[in-house]
């Protein structure tokens, strides 16, 4: 079963000439989710209101006061850790596997006015602490481009349902690396926004100054549209960033006017050879763009992991101590005392790699070990920041691979964490200095798999990234290609 439409300019153009109407959209849609998602696991709940709102949506598109949006009638899915009004949000752990919120988070609100149609909320490595989509207390996600791999995490599920054609677009949520990894392995385009740009209120938090909400779909264009629904001032985030005048593409940019940071092949050991080929080929179609290439390296690369890990899994242990088993969340049978039911409940509630992270947590912010750990990271992190300002002083670009492999197959990464985290080396940069990436599909494996390069620029470009990567999918195919595990 393939779909006509490929993009959302695709389906804006085919609702203007009356070609579809938003109920057969969904319709056909629905099809396919029931269908594919029976393989995938991409979805942990579906909103049973899809046709009924396809229907309100097609109405209000045919009245007067329609919607004046690019994304209405639009379908798409939330990853589980974005809260939805009466609609269950378990961030994939059994700790709320019952929890439905008394409030939408504000990404999921505008999105809503915008008239973009809710297909059901999307797995998720629990909490958000993974790599592979494997530590979801509901089961496992597949890699639509070959289902005995993983799609990546922690967005996992949102990168498959969009990979898989099950819905146009997904909001993810990126705190070191979480858009853009999965995006590559899934073969699609994912962008972790300027920290601050679009409202964390409603996003069920990890770890605070780093988790970002942004938007994974085909195209750097359908990212651009969804951005501009979702960026924006919200009294009920005082970390918010000021929002760029427009994320929407520019038809007038000219891509010679900046310049592009590229590491030599010498500074990105362990990397695949396929991810090497394949980047030293995407640097050569940018020069073949005019851009200016200019030799760089990663500022203080040695840092990034032990600095992320202490301060993101500090901040996972003060964020999840409010799951005691007492206020809300998943409560243990036992009647000892409260020490024991917030003890049992918080055992049996979380998964080994969330309990991992909050032991890890704990220890860094200890009395005895704070300044040893804590308090140097932060002052670390200080200086990441301002050697990322310096080298984009220099060039207005950074290329870099997103992961050091493409997809590992199911089961492997998951059983050796150190590793896990180590591979995290080429996005956890970004979230550490607050700054724009994005993740883009650009080629293949000798398997097949689909492999991502990623583009960071300084904070607040993050219209930089999407044009930039506009412009280099006009010139190229790879974010258009089908995924091929999926029966047609």
């Amino acid at each position: 079963m393939k779909s006509t439409y490929r993009t959302i300019a695709d389906i804006q153009e085919a609702m203007k000439n009356k070609k579809v109407s938003v109920p057969e959209l969904a319709q056909e849609y629905i099809i396919k989710a029931d269908k594919w998602d029976q393989s995938l696991h991409a979805f942990l709940s579906v909103s049973d209101e899809r046709l009924m709102d396809a229907v309100k949506i097609q109405k209000c598109l045919d009245g007067r006061n329609g919607f004046h949006s690019p994304l209405a009638g639009i379908p798409y899915g939330l990853k589980d850790n974005i809260s939805t009004l009466n609609m269950r949000t378990t961030c994939a752990s059994k700790m709320l596997k019952d929890y439905r919120p008394p409030y939408s988070a504000t990404a999921a609100e505008r999105l809503k006015r915008a008239g973009a149609l809710l297909f059901g909320k999307l797995n998720m490595d629990e909490f958000a602490m993974g790599a592979t989509t494997e530590t979801s207390y509901f089961g496992i996600t597949k890699n639509p481009w070959n289902l005995s791999h993983v799609p990546g995490g922690s967005s996992g599920g949102s990168a498959a349902a969009v990979a898989a054609e099950e819905i146009f677009f997904a909001l993810g949520s990126d705190t070191g690396g979480s858009i853009r990894q999965p995006a590559a392995y899934c073969g699609i385009t994912g962008l972790k926004p300027t920290y601050g740009t679009v409202s964390r209120y409603g996003l069920v938090a990890f770890s605070s100054s780093f988790d970002q909400i942004g938007p994974m779909a085909r195209s750097a264009e359908d990212c651009a549209l969804v951005l501009n629904a979702i960026a924006g001032p919200d009294k009920r985030d005082m970390t918010l960033f000021p929002k760029n005048s427009s994320f929407q593409i520019d038809p007038d940019f000219n891509i010679s006017d900046y310049k592009l940071g590229y590491i030599p092949e010498s500074d990105l050991e362990n990397v695949q050879t396929a991810i090497s080929e394949v980047y030293q080929d995407t640097a050569k179609v940018f020069e073949h763009l005019h851009m200016q290439i200019s030799c760089c390296s990663l500022p203080l690369s040695n840092l990034y992991i032990p600095i992320y890990y202490i301060l993101s899994s500090a901040e996972a242990s003060a964020n999840l101590a409010r799951y005691n088993g007492i206020r809300y969340g998943f409560q243990a049978e036992t009647e000892e005392n409260f020490e024991e039911l917030m003890t049992t409940s918080r055992s049996l509630g979380f998964g080994n790699e969330v309990k991992r992270r909050i032991l890890l947590g704990t220890f860094v912010l200890s009395e005895v070990y704070y300044h040893a750990y804590y308090f140097k990271a932060q002052m670390l992190r200080r200086k990441i920041i301002r050697a990322y300002e310096d080298l984009f002083e220099k060039v207005d670009l950074l290329l870099l691979p997103t992961t050091f492999t493409t997809a590992p197959k199911l089961g492997t990464t998951i059983q050796n964490p150190v590793d896990m985290y180590r591979s995290d080396l080429f996005t956890v940069a970004a979230n550490l200095a607050g700054l724009p990436a994005i993740s883009f599909p650009c080629g293949f494996d000798e398997k097949g798999l689909p492999i991502g390069l990623q583009l960071m620029a300084a904070r607040g470009m993050d219209h930089l990234l999407l044009n930039a990567v506009h412009i280099f999918q006009k010139n190229t195919d790879y974010h258009s290609m089908i995924a091929k595990g999926m029966q047609r």
